[in-house]
């Protein structure tokens, strides 16, 4: 997915709230400012290239795509390795946004709600949650080498600390995804990808 086609992307679903094009493109201006601001190597635009991909091809699934895709959007926009309210100020951001297009009010809490669950990977009772996170982690259950790459971009991402704080910070995140019943919560990537990421996550553990 070219940038150009990401920006129509978010124009064309912008448009359906807001005749506002300043204020449509000075946020995809801000959208990608973000997404490639310095210390990103695997939250980046491609990241949520990947993720909307993904998306359009599960669409079935999705119930509100409409907020599936802002959420994408914003849900990595506020990024820092080494602070722990990521998920929150992303969410915060993607309300102010969406208050100014006049996005729907319910639909709009629902983003928020969307954002905040990647914080703990819990979708709770909601399925456009559920397909949310295994969209972000899809890349968990990838070919050896892609899932190599991305490990390796996590790791620039935690540059500032030395491997004897990182190995095992990173070894306790993924051991909590192999404790748990399932890694993904929808069947659709159960059936998919569950095995190779699991398979994945155990030979990276046994690299820290």
């Amino acid at each position: 997915m070219k940038p150009l086609l990401l920006e129509y992307i978010w124009t064309d679903l912008c448009s359906r709230y807001t005749a506002d094009d300043a204020l449509v493109k000075s946020a995809y201006g801000q959208l990608v400012a973000a997404y490639g601001s310095e210390g990103r190597y695997y939250h980046t635009l491609t990241h949520i290239r990947n993720m909307i991909s993904s998306a359009f091809t599960h669409e079935a699934l999705i119930q509100d795509k409409d907020a599936f895709l802002f959420a994408i959007f914003f849900h990595d926009i506020v990024y820092d390795a080494t602070a722990k309210d990521n998920e929150e100020k992303s969410a915060r951001a993607a309300v102010d946004f969406l208050q100014k297009i006049n996005f729907w009010e319910e639909e709009l809490v629902t983003v928020a709600q969307m954002i905040l669950a990647t914080k703990t990977h819990t979708p709770g009772d909601m399925p456009d949650t559920a397909m949310l996170l295994d969209v972000d982690l899809e890349v968990l259950g990838a070919d050896a080498a892609t899932y190599r790459t991305y490990s390796e971009q996590i790791r620039k991402e935690y540059a500032m600390y030395p491997d004897e704080v990182y190995n095992p910070g990173r070894k306790k995140v993924l051991e909590h995804f192999l404790e748990k019943p399932f890694i993904y919560a929808t069947a659709a990537f159960r059936e998919q990808l569950e095995i190779p990421a699991r398979t994945n996550i155990e030979n990276e553990i046994a690299t820290l």
